[in-house]
């Protein structure tokens, strides 16, 4: 069908006014498991350290004589001291006062939604800072200070693929061939953890291996009591590792590594605060409003014995 000649449109009409939602929509996620599970705790300087100590080993032969004296001593084993540093991280915005006075839709001030915008990309990049594959920098007049973070503490419990490597001290893993994520070597690094003395409660990893751990044989029976005359769900994720040594969360993490898959025992980690998130306002220069997000923080792995990692993992 044609028009009728000379129909007036809205093709051709001037003046009509905009359908704007008065909504801002975010798909950008926020969550941040890591630094939301482990401990929280504030230092006083850009190098903080801690110390560490174990039990001897078992024995038992320790059997003594019925007054027996005691004619030597056991010699003592100093604790061991470790350190990491603070990183600092952050965020800025410059609003103009024209943008600032503006009518605008889906937020009244321009500059509180950006400061509001900053403090979760803040969050997300100290997620990223903590779980990755870093070591520890001392920085200068020219480098950035970075803290270590949680791959290059774990040593004791760990599977890595071919090539891969523990590293010596505090320092970045050697990254080695990747290969499919598998229920023996979850187990394996459960029980190394377990065996060091730590209790596995939270098992971390990217999107496609989420998937992968969600068809191990030792996930909990799913279940989901259905309601009288309503419809079931099919539920096709797994959250609960039922581990010989006790259930292990599996949380799904977007901001590590995807190739690591964490065994962490949140009790044993903190996140170590030297300046928390703080906005500052800036000198005004001109027309604008200047403003400043930052936060200094590291990360304090207590014992790294309580922790383990799957690396070199494939994500496809």
């Amino acid at each position: 069908m044609a028009i009728v000649a000379n129909t007036f449109t809205r093709y051709s009409a001037v003046g009509i006014r905009e359908d704007l939602s008065n909504v801002i929509y975010n798909i950008s996620p926020e969550e941040t498991p890591f630094i939301s599970n482990i401990g929280r705790e504030n230092v006083k300087n850009t190098y903080f350290e801690w110390q560490t100590d174990s039990l001897a080993a078992a024995s038992a032969s320790n059997a003594a004589l019925e007054g027996d004296d005691i004619s030597s001593f056991t010699a003592v084993s100093p604790t061991s001291r470790i350190g990491n540093y603070t990183q600092i991280s952050t965020k800025n915005v410059v609003i103009s006062g024209t943008l600032e006075a503006l009518d605008k839709a889906g937020r009244r001030s321009e500059l509180t939604y950006q400061l509001a915008k900053l403090g979760s990309e803040l969050k997300r990049d100290m997620e990223s800072a903590l779980l990755a594959n870093q070591s520890p920098v001392a920085g200068n007049t020219t480098t950035a200070r970075r803290t270590a973070g949680l791959p290059a503490f774990i040593k004791t419990n760990t599977d890595f693929g071919s090539g891969g490597a523990d590293t010596a001290g505090i320092a970045a893993r050697t990254d080695g061939t990747q290969r499919a994520f598998t229920e023996d070597q979850l187990k394996d690094v459960i029980a190394q953890v377990w065996e060091s003395g730590g209790t596995p409660k939270m098992l971390m990893v990217g999107s496609h291996n989420k998937q992968v751990a969600s068809g191990f044989t030792g996930i909990a029976t799913r279940f989901r009591d259905v309601p009288a005359g309503q419809q079931a769900q099919i539920v096709g994720a797994a959250d609960v590792y039922v581990s010989d040594f006790g259930t292990v969360n599996i949380v799904p993490n977007r901001f590590q590594r995807a190739r690591d898959a964490f065994v962490v025992d949140p009790q044993y980690a903190s996140m170590a605060v030297l300046r928390p998130i703080q906005q500052m306002e800036l000198a005004k220069t001109g027309d604008a409003e200047k403003r400043l997000m930052l936060v200094e923080y590291g990360l304090k792995v207590n014992n790294e014995a309580a922790h383990g990692i799957v690396a070199d993992l494939t994500t496809s």
